[in-house]
């Protein structure tokens, strides 16, 4: 699919960008499989403005292969935060607001600054 306009509205393909330094780093190297794809899924949730109040919800990674379930949902934020991947700006509930991240990661300095 190319970029076309449509009465002034141009549609763009969007991605997440992952610099070859990073995926080279050994950090990156010793995530699990599951942290890596969580981290993706945050980033690509990142718009710009909203670091400090990415949410990323459960729901949206059913279906997901290596990430689906909540248990391993959990344990690749817990590795994420640990390796100081991503922080968590708000912390959430069951029934109060939602956990909110920030991604602080050595290769997320433009998003920091």
């Amino acid at each position: 699919m190319s970029r076309r306009s449509r009465k002034g509205t141009k549609y763009r393909h969007s991605f997440v960008m992952l610099p070859r330094r990073m995926l080279n780093d050994s950090q990156w190297k010793n995530l699990s499989p599951a942290a890596k794809l969580l981290y993706i899924h945050l980033k690509a949730k990142y718009n710009g403005i909203n670091n400090g109040s990415i949410r990323l919800y459960y729901s949206e990674l059913q279906g997901i292969k290596g990430i689906s379930s909540p248990s391993t949902i959990s344990k690749a934020i817990k590795e994420l935060e640990e390796k100081r991947w991503i922080r968590r700006a708000k912390i959430g509930g069951l029934f109060r607001y939602n956990n909110e991240y920030q991604l602080t990661g050595k290769y997320d300095e433009c998003l920091n600054g």
